[in-house]
């Protein structure tokens, strides 16, 4: 699970894209020109960023080169109607990882998306052990001594964000910059809620809980360490 920028002009693809990604449980912000996606990544913080080329405002291969010049690392993906080998070059030469051309089939963005999720993640494997917890990325769920435990999509993508950052402190702004939309109305009590809610869900009772607070900072995720 994903917090994708998507900047994407043509609409009808865009929503395409949107839903399809959204059906693999990735969260997807939807940018239609080129100003407002150099806004938003100076603001929020993504996991991958796929980019048209040929944007109002801004051309895709400015906001590369922007966003690496502020040292921004987050995967980006060139989805364009450019299908020159010279404009396969510019656009690694702005900073792309990888680029893809119009056509395209959704399965193949799926596979490119996924495989730069891999390339940019903490760990290498998308099934993290956390006692008797055990988070599968990829399959979207979560089981406690062996059953099953239903959560919220943004609960499973709170509970997946502390997984693969063990042991970091965050505070209720920075979970709210990786785990929710940029534009949300959430504010503190919403990651408050939410986490509330995952200890409830996964805690045993007796032992202490496995998101630990750290007072007048954050949150983090409680290792066997303790």
């Amino acid at each position: 699970m994903a917090k994708v920028l998507l900047v994407e002009d043509e609409l009808d693809l865009a929503s395409l894209i949107n839903n399809w990604l959204a059906r693999e449980h990735h969260l997807v912000e939807v940018v239609t020109d080129g100003p407002t996606a150099l806004h938003r990544l100076k603001v929020a913080k993504y996991d991958v960023i796929i980019l048209d080329v040929m944007l109002p405002g801004m051309s895709g291969f400015d906001i590369c080169r922007e966003f690496r010049a502020t040292r921004g690392t987050t995967p980006i993906l060139f989805l364009t109607a450019r299908t020159s080998l010279q404009d396969k070059e510019l656009g690694f030469l702005a900073g792309a990882d990888d680029y893809l051309t119009k056509p395209f089939h959704l399965k193949e963005l799926d596979f490119r998306v996924k495989a730069l999720l891999r390339r940019g993640a903490v760990s290498g494997s998308n099934i993290f052990q956390l006692g008797d917890i055990q988070v599968d990325s990829d399959q979207h769920k979560v089981l406690k001594n062996g059953s099953e435990v239903h959560l919220l999509p943004k609960e499973f993508r709170l509970l997946e964000f502390f997984v693969r950052h063990p042991q970091r402190v965050f505070s209720p702004e920075e979970l709210l910059e990786n785990v929710w939309e940029s534009d949300t109305s959430a504010h503190n009590d919403s990651v408050r809620g939410h986490i509330t809610r995952l200890r409830k869900k996964l805690d045993t009772p007796g032992q202490p809980s496995i998101i630990s607070t750290v007072y007048g900072v954050g949150y983090k995720l409680q290792g066997d360490d303790g």
